[in-house]
């Protein structure tokens, strides 16, 4: 690797700030991640995908499709409404945001439902233009993929937990606990992270493929504990009150500027985030995507999840 002087570098960083502003005074819009490698600009969406999108937006716009992958087993974000049939069964605050997303745009959507460890691989690999599946932030998904603005942000002090069965709760107090014992996370997940930062000394750490395993796993007794979603993880203790699950008190917590739920996109295609984020502060200013997550927590009780 090259080593550069700081006075060369600085002259760079300036040029190239400098072209930006160059770029921005003409007109010309200029997409960038900030320095926490996601994608906060914004675009204006009231007109719908601008004249000259390029990349994956015109190709959306072109075939009038916009493909959305997503693991549809996490209510209420998204999950399956037996009552319903086709594209309509698939609902929750993520798949409103989801069809949001394609009316800003004016296109036809279609809902792609996968395992959680392929949905940001379906968008690298172009089946998908789209992953949007309660995706938080991790740096490892931001160096393959791009990442909006947060839209779903935990309750106060919500975070991850970790999750064992109320009948071992006088000799599982805390992580120092889970020394020989077996523990899980969904793959691909911020809980499989925050597991593997937190907890040290562990028997064994399988990763499962979806929300419900993790939780079947601890009934069961396969498992001994679960790194899990505080605020998904209390609805579903809420409504099986027969699985004799609980969660402990301290919760495992990313940094607050990496709060929040993202959609993801292809890396490079930052035009295209600029339009997700438009969409999402319409979203955000008018308390839609709140209010869908409510009502959906609801419909998720009412049939059980």
């Amino acid at each position: 690797m090259r080593r550069y002087d700081r006075p060369i570098i600085l002259a760079l960083l300036i040029a190239l700030a400098l072209s930006w502003t160059a770029l921005a005074e003409a007109g010309d819009p200029v997409y960038v991640e900030n320095a926490m490698n996601f994608v906060d600009g914004s675009m204006d969406v009231s007109a719908g995908i601008p004249e000259d999108a390029e990349g994956v937006l015109a190709d959306i716009r072109d075939r009038g499709l916009l493909r959305v992958a997503t693991e549809p087993y996490y209510p209420p974000q998204e999950f399956i409404d037996p009552d319903r049939e086709g594209q309509e069964r698939f609902v929750g605050a993520d798949m409103e945001l989801a069809r949001a997303i394609a009316r800003y745009m004016g296109v036809e959507l279609e809902i792609v439902p996968m395992e959680f460890t392929e949905v940001l691989t379906a968008v690298a690999e172009e089946r998908c233009d789209l992953a949007i599946s309660a995706l938080a932030f991790t740096p490892g998904r931001a160096a393959i993929a791009e990442l909006s603005k947060g839209y779903n942000f935990a309750e106060e002090n919500a975070g991850s937990v970790l999750l064992i069965r109320a009948e071992d709760a006088e000799t599982i107090t805390g992580a120092k606990d889970l020394a020989g014992r077996d523990i899980v996370a969904q793959s691909g997940s911020l809980q499989e992270l925050l597991m593997a930062e937190n907890v040290l000394d562990y028997r064994e750490f399988r990763r499962l493929s979806t929300q419900q395993e993790v939780y079947d796993a601890v009934i069961s007794g396969e498992a001994d504990a679960a790194m899990v979603d505080e605020e998904p993880a209390r609805g579903y203790i809420a409504n099986s009150p027969e699985s004799g699950l609980m969660l402990l008190e301290h919760r495992y917590m990313l940094d607050a500027a990496y709060d929040g739920d993202r959609v993801a996109g292809r890396k490079g295609e930052l035009q295209l985030m600029y339009f997700v984020n438009g969409v999402i502060d319409e979203l955000l200013l008018n308390g839609q995507y709140r209010a869908w997550f409510e009502e959906y927590g609801a419909l998720a009780a009412k049939l059980g999840m």
